[in-house]
């Protein structure tokens, strides 16, 4: 069934809006899939704030023309998903989402992303799934400024023991 322009202009519109806030984004080929894989792909899209969208080549183009995702246009061959990482907290959900679906989904292969103005990719997709979540990178940040305060602590403990140590004398004979 043809779309019409009314519904092109729409579907545009609705993945142009997602693209101008979204951090990330991943495009990978889904060909060779069930109905039931890229349901249960948008399902756990969805409980990770990833907006995903499969859309065809020439109307994903026109919708990324203005934004930083264009990067990925020469990509936007053949059957297409595209995810976008929407969620400030995650901005590396896509890209994990797209990298953990394709280890037990042979069909599924990875084409790009892009972050930050730079294209990634194939294999090059894991730095963007390897960036930490908001909650990783505070824990992160935290054991960083953590250890030099513990080794202080534990060089005042030692110095404290060793001043508090009964010092050994030597018996004298008499």
């Amino acid at each position: 069934m043809a779309l019409l322009i009314e519904g092109k202009k729409q579907i545009v519109a609705e993945v142009t809006e997602v693209a101008s806030t979204a951090f990330a984004a991943v495009v990978a080929d889904y060909q060779g899939l069930t109905v039931e894989q890229l349901t249960a792909l948008r399902v756990e899209a969805r409980k990770l704030g990833v907006a995903t969208r499969v859309v065809r080549n020439t109307l994903a183009k026109r919708a990324l023309q203005d934004t930083s995702f264009n990067i990925l246009n020469d990509n936007l061959v053949g059957p297409t998903i595209l995810a976008f990482s929407t969620s400030e907290d995650d901005m590396g959900a896509a890209a994990r989402l797209f990298e953990e679906f394709a280890k037990t989904n042979k069909a599924f292969e990875l084409k790009a992303a892009a972050f930050d103005g730079k294209l990634y990719q194939g294999e090059e997709i894991s730095v963007i799934a390897n960036l930490p979540n908001q909650e990783k990178a505070l824990t992160m940040l935290a054991s960083v400024l953590q250890a030099p305060i513990s080794k202080l602590g534990r060089l005042l403990t030692a110095l404290q023991e060793k001043n508090q140590a009964p010092e050994v004398t030597e018996a004298t004979e008499a």
